[in-house]
């Protein structure tokens, strides 16, 4: 049986995911050296981290593709991961670190953890298990619509006031794409955009009735400082521009082949966040529209190969959960691409599997590690009865 089992999981699959994380590591490498040098620190010091981060995450990956992932539609387990994604986010508050700025991450013995990157899959795992559930009564508002969105809310209030309004918004953003696939009907929704539309006016309102002082705490020239940055970069190019404007001239040099791998200008001190937020544009400079097309296509991969998991699966709890973790990688990646890119306003948001994080890392491996026992118990029942025979496939009728 346990061959069988290893025979329905999907290869391809896990192979796209190891080879991007795999050049993820070689572009971390190239766009951290001569940062990590100057810091005084060896120069595979960013790269030889991302090696462990990796290990770490690639077993977790191998743990969720072998527990069932009908384990977490249990009561106790969902209160496990409600409680405990909520108790970690005050945790932040008490004894978190500050980085940039943001109060996002915990130091749990010689690692720093990003609780808000862990929010992400615990949201999707409860939005995905209390819908599914609520099947038979989906479109009732107060017993089947709103509970869900009241952790949902609470959980981006509290990432957003760390403050990572990048993360936050993500979320919120994940949680919608799972509303929008559970199942209810377009009358429900509406209401909910209307209600949504509602309490975003009327905060808008307290925001500006507040004094000059605490809004400005609230709406900090920085954030909105992103806003006009994005619309005219070079107008601010010796303060919140500069960032961009290096991006752009990493991506426009590039070309279509690239100036070579490790010959990029623009990491030597000239684009911060080499290895992070702005890698995209590091493997544009390096090697060019062929590096990014890449990526992009390995991405699509893992997202098309993750919904069409989840259309296949039957049981909706699998089919919310795949919907959610392609909405996350997708929306992820489109945000990091298109702030790097100029198309939207920066967010500090990292691409997935290719830059620089632990946290992040871990998170996504444990996520396709839920996709792929969802793909291999949703092929197992195709193929092999319960008591481990072979089903009788529907013979094909020759076309004549």
């Amino acid at each position: 049986m346990f061959k069988r089992i290893l025979k329905s999981y999907d290869y391809a699959f896990i192979a796209v995911f190891i080879v991007l994380c795999l050049f993820g590591l070689i572009m971390i490498y190239s766009a951290s050296w001569s940062l990590a040098i100057g810091k005084g620190l060896p120069a595979d010091y960013f790269y030889a981290r991302q090696v462990k981060n990796f290990i770490i995450s690639f077993i977790f990956f191998i743990l969720f593709a072998l527990l069932p992932f009908k384990v977490y539609q249990n009561n106790k387990v969902l209160m496990l991961i409600v409680f405990g994604s909520i108790g970690v986010l005050l945790l932040i508050f008490l004894v978190g670190k500050t980085v940039n700025n943001a109060n996002s991450w915990l130091v749990v013995g010689p690692r720093s953890l990003q609780p808000g990157e862990f929010a992400k899959l615990a949201v999707i795992i409860y939005m995905s298990a209390i819908y599914a559930k609520k099947q038979s009564y989906i479109d009732d508002f107060n017993r089947g619509v709103l509970p869900p969105i009241f952790y949902l809310a609470f959980v981006c209030f509290l990432i957003a006031i760390q403050p990572d309004t990048g993360t936050a918004f993500i979320i919120f953003l994940v949680g919608c794409c799972i509303i929008i696939a559970s199942g209810m009907r377009l009358r429900t929704i509406m209401k909910l955009i209307g209600i949504g539309l509602g309490v975003i006016v009327g905060l808008s309102l307290i925001l500006f009735a507040l004094p000059d002082n605490i809004r400005n705490e609230i709406v900090s020239p920085t954030k909105v400082a992103r806003i006009t940055t994005f619309m005219n970069p070079f107008e601010y190019a010796d303060k919140e521009g500069h960032q961009l404007i290096n991006s752009f001239y990493a991506i426009g040099s590039g070309g279509v082949s690239g100036q070579g791998l490790g010959e990029s200008v623009q990491k030597l001190g000239y684009l911060p966040e080499a290895h992070t937020d702005f890698i995209i544009a590091v493997v544009a400079e390096e090697l060019g529209v062929f590096g990014v097309m890449f990526i992009i296509l390995a991405l699509f991969f893992i997202i098309f190969k993750t919904i069409t998991t989840g259309l296949r699966a039957k049981d909706p709890f699998a089919s919310l959960m795949c919907y959610g973790i392609a909405s996350l990688i997708a929306i992820q990646a489109f945000i990091n691409l298109g702030g790097a890119s100029g198309l939207i306003p920066l967010t500090g948001v990292t691409l997935p599997f290719i830059s620089y994080g632990g946290s992040s890392l871990m998170v996504l491996s444990m996520m396709l590690g839920i996709v792929a026992n969802i793909s291999m118990f949703t092929k197992y029942q195709r193929v092999y009865k319960s008591d481990g025979s072979k089903q009788e496939q529907p013979k094909r009728q020759r076309r004549r």
